[in-house]
């Protein structure tokens, strides 16, 4: 027992031992375990979601995008050149499917602690593959930064060794592309919130992000109803994690740590206040590279460390994976020239892929706050007159709010693509969401897929007789009301008109964009 104890006081003070230089056996492990989670969630996402949305039968059938996208650039092989994906070669709803469920597969085995160069490639391209034709629904920035994350982690790992602590040391020069990646997410969600509205300048946002954010969760209205003074406190958190910690990620073991803490704690502070799909896991991730294994060995468990250590002891040099390295981080370098002047330009832009493969980025979250919300409810009527005296039945979203005393639920990590979309919508006119009059097409037939994507069908009898889509406006109920609701609302307009099934102007719009025959 004495000698054990010696061994492993001996081990931790290597990796304590103050000037000797930094480890990341442990901290490779830590970014490829929650890269395959988050990787495997968002696969799930595309398992369940994928057909209704974009499939054959889909609000955006990707066979009609190939062929715009074919016919603008002149044929299928400059529309892959522009748009690298599988889906040029195969996408029906199978292939949609197949590949889902593969980088489903693939990704839970990498959570589990095995992966290689070669399978993160392969979940690279095959979720590269979704962004590139998924349209609308795969639009949102962290599409995007999944896929430069996933670029990164092939070049932490052999190409062959699939062991959870391989012969071969994590490349200095990818970390430090973690570090730079967690630099730029962070500078340029916090430089465009400076730029980009005056209630974030003067401390006020949270008054309203709470109510107004995408897609509630359990906790956001009591988050919603603090005091004042905590949510000014909460801005200026804000500030430090987004435009203080993102400069000391590339100094020194302290601050480096301290910089990644506060970073880390600041996205967990996120997860528990909304559902903001998987952004705020995977952002966790290049902030994980600011710890080095003598702060994971204070964490982890001791049977994982002494691993870690075995791993040290015997590893070898592989010039070939060094390479491979240098060369990912010259790419890099090169590419990240137009994101650098993007975040110090006084006209930023956020969440923008500046080459094909989406390699280095520019993002951004919440440049502006809105300070009303504004929901767009789907109802149905079998009434004859579909005027407002008619019953009308709301199609419940599985997130966004309709019912005024259900409490939020827990979505996130996982996303809800369409309730996503309408939260869009409801700030714009249907003109800018054109499938919205499909979707009404598809209710009005009672569509599986389309009903798939609400929590239930109002309807289960047979389809309704009108389907109309009405704006709302909606405000937390103040705690303690004597109703017990946790929503307010009032109806500002009709969003859509109410239509039926024969409305010839409906069924000429939607022939006209392809959609029915």
């Amino acid at each position: 027992m004495e000698v054990a104890s010696k061994m492993d006081s001996g081990f931790q003070s290597v990796f304590r031992m103050p000037g000797t230089p930094p480890t990341y056996w442990l901290t490779r492990f830590a970014i490829l375990r929650l890269l395959g989670i988050t990787y495997a969630v968002a696969f799930l996402v595309a398992i369940n979601q994928i057909v209704p949305l974009i499939g054959s039968n889909g609000l955006l059938p990707v066979d009609v995008y190939l062929k715009q996208i074919s016919a603008a650039l002149g044929s299928n092989g400059a529309g892959f050149v522009r748009l690298p994906s599988l889906f040029w070669l195969w996408h029906s709803d199978m292939a949609l499917l197949t590949i889902a469920w593969i980088g489903f597969i693939l990704s839970c085995i990498v959570a589990a602690g095995y992966t290689n160069a070669i399978q993160l490639a392969v979940l690279w391209f095959l979720y590269m593959s979704f962004v590139h034709v998924g349209q609308d629904w795969y639009s949102y920035g962290w599409e995007i930064q999944l896929t430069e994350t996933g670029f990164l982690a092939i070049f932490l790992c052999p190409l062959l060794d699939m062991r959870p602590f391989p012969r071969y040391a994590p490349p200095m020069p990818i970390i430090v592309l973690f570090r730079w990646l967690a630099f730029r997410i962070m500078l340029g969600s916090g430089l465009i919130k400076y730029r980009g509205d005056e209630i974030w300048r003067n401390g006020t946002a949270l008054y309203y992000y709470f109510e107004t954010q995408p897609i509630p969760g359990p906790l956001t209205r009591w988050f919603h109803f603090l005091p004042h003074a905590l949510l000014k406190i909460g801005v200026w958190f804000n500030w430090l994690a987004e435009l203080v910690a993102p400069w000391f990620v590339f100094w020194p073991r302290l601050a480096r740590h301290i910089a990644g803490s506060v970073i880390v704690l600041f996205q967990i502070a996120i997860i528990l206040s909304g559902n903001l799909s998987f952004l705020n896991w995977l952002t966790i991730i290049p902030a994980l590279a600011c710890f080095d294994d003598s702060f994971w060995s204070r964490l982890l468990p001791r049977t994982l460390v002494h691993k870690a250590e075995t791993a040290a002891n015997r590893a070898k040099t592989s010039k070939p994976m060094l390479i491979s390295a240098w060369v990912a981080a010259g790419v890099i370098i090169l590419l990240s020239i137009r994101p650098a002047l993007n975040i110090l330009s006084p006209s930023q832009i956020m969440n923008t892929s500046f080459d094909r493969l989406g390699l280095v980025n520019t993002y951004g979250a919440f440049g502006s706050v809105g300070q009303e919300r504004f929901n767009v409810v789907f109802e149905g009527t079998m009434d004859k007159m579909p005027n407002d005296k008619a019953n009308w039945k709301p199609y419940i979203y599985k997130g966004l709010p309709v019912s005024l005393n259900k409490r939020p639920p827990q979505i996130a990590p996982y996303q809800l693509r369409l309730d996503w979309q309408m939260w869009f919508a409801a700030m714009s006119s249907p003109n800018e969401y054109p499938w919205t009059l499909y979707l009404v097409w598809k209710l009005l037939h009672n569509d599986p897929g389309a009903l798939s994507l609400f929590a239930g069908n109002p309807f289960p009898a047979g389809p309704p007789r009108y389907i109309r889509a009405v704006l709302y406006r909606y405000k937390f109920a103040s705690p303690g009301n004597p109703q017990g609701r946790l929503w307010n609302r009032e109806q500002i307009s009709i969003w859509l008109p109410a239509m039926s099934a024969n409305d010839p102007d409906l069924i000429k719009f939607l022939k006209g964009a392809g959609w029915v025959r």
